[in-house]
């Protein structure tokens, strides 16, 4: 079993001024020198599985099984999440995929339309949360099975709060100005500026549609999300919470023990760290709710991390069996339990185990899931729109003007999509 150094993405990284399309002309003859930098593989039987963050960490936890039963070997790397997607794209460019990937949801599409991944059968994609397979799905047909699950939910100070917090954004606003009178030298929110999960949370709760026109043109000048933006920019003006990057907060979870800050939307994975870290953040001194709504808690996108085969992967049963196994309501059960990760598969949630009180909240998101446009272009958008969202915080935009500045920029992201769609080329 190889797990791989982590330290490769500042190689990849100084490719990521060229275009797409450049990329695959002159990453091919890069894509040996980046593999090479995980060493000779040990066993040529062995299948190739790559993963991100605390799944590429964990998952040779997971294969033991999988070699008693089939006989198969695994290799699994790990990726970080700043170098994953040019390290798939290096590698698809050199025909060097492994035979399974862990992909966000959001890249699905984009490497199905690449020709990158090959298509799954309709039950694979069965005993999962309600909207959790269309988010895998690339022109109906899904080409992923999801992994996990991971909606946001606020994770709060329980010894510093009177009790649960607020569900609703009036009173989430109220309880942050008593907080900051309590506490002065705390922030009652922390919100990363460049993480888009909480305006989008907002949105969902808000119950924004995004795109218009068959998902062809921006639709960020609605009432809907207008007032989404308006309560997640308030927030940093009445200095609830502080304009900070994640990289300026190194270390958010001795941040929050430290009571630096409150109440920290996150997902699921940060059941990890606290669990790690019980020593700094006892499990007494935190709790989890739902995050607010305009009137309560609403519709939030809940879907993380799906498993994919590369089409040309010279061994498709075997990869087909591998994504089967990590995907089981066994495996996800085994994964919650390992790093916090939330089973996709409704029929793990049965079992006693996801009964943890901890774990409600999630699990009242997840039956009331919003949809994202599935769209491949949905990446690039919501990194703009975070991007514009940031200069609004810093003053540097209105919220009117940035609404129509969101929609013009997704306009052009999807021009290419608008034409075929116009020209009948395209669903």
């Amino acid at each position: 079993m190889l797990i791989c150094n982590k330290k490769q993405g500042a190689e990849i990284d100084r490719w990521s001024g060229f275009s797409a399309v450049d990329r695959r002309g002159v990453l091919a003859g890069a894509a040996a020198t980046m593999m090479a930098g995980c060493g000779v593989r040990r066993d040529p039987s062995a299948l190739r599985l790559w993963a991100m963050s605390y799944e590429g960490d964990y998952s040779p936890h997971l294969m033991p099984a999988f070699t008693a039963r089939t006989g198969i070997p695994v290799e699994v790397q790990s990726l970080p999440w700043t170098a994953a997607h040019e390290k798939l794209l290096t590698a698809f460019a050199g025909d060097a995929l492994p035979d399974v990937m862990m992909l966000p949801n959001g890249w699905v599409g984009e490497f199905a339309m690449a020709g990158a991944i090959a298509p799954v059968a309709e039950r694979e994609v069965a005993d999962l949360f309600p909207g959790t397979a269309d988010t895998v799905r690339w022109r109906g047909t899904p080409y992923a099975v999801p992994w996990s699950v991971a909606p946001q939910a606020q994770f709060f100070r329980r010894d510093r709060l009177d009790g649960p917090p607020a569900e609703d954004w009036d009173g989430w606003r109220a309880m942050g100005l008593r907080l900051k009178r309590r506490f002065p030298d705390s922030y009652a929110f922390l919100i990363l500026l460049n993480w888009w999960d909480t305006l989008f949370t907002f949105a969902g709760q808000a119950g924004a549609a995004l795109l218009r026109e068959r998902d062809t043109r921006g639709n960020f000048a609605t009432p809907e999300f207008r007032a989404a933006l308006d309560f997640y920019v308030s927030l940093f003006r009445d200095r609830l919470a502080p304009a900070v990057l994640s990289t300026e907060v190194q270390d958010p979870v001795a941040a929050f023990a430290q009571g630096w800050f409150l109440v920290y939307p996150s997902g699921p994975s940060l059941l990890l760290d606290f669990k790690r870290r019980a020593a700094e953040i006892p499990a007494a001194r935190w709790g989890v709710a739902r995050m607010p709504g305009p009137t309560g808690p609403g519709a939030v996108s809940g879907v993380s991390g799906a498993l994919a085969v590369a089409r040309g992967t010279r061994r498709p049963e075997a990869a087909r069996a591998l994504v089967r196994h990590l995907t089981s309501a066994r495996s996800e059960l085994r994964f919650q339990q390992l790093i916090g990760n939330l089973p996709a598969r409704a029929s793990a949630w049965a079992d006693a185990q996801m009964a943890a009180p901890v774990l409600a909240p999630f699990a009242a998101q997840l039956r009331q899931p919003a949809r994202d446009p599935a769209v491949v272009e949905w990446e690039r958008i919501r990194i703009e729109v975070q991007l514009i969202a940031e200069r609004v915080v810093r003053g540097l935009l209105t919220v009117g003007v940035a609404v129509q500045e969101m929609d013009r920029r997704a306009d052009l992201i999807l021009a290419k999509r608008r034409a075929l769609v116009q020209a009948g080329r395209l669903a």
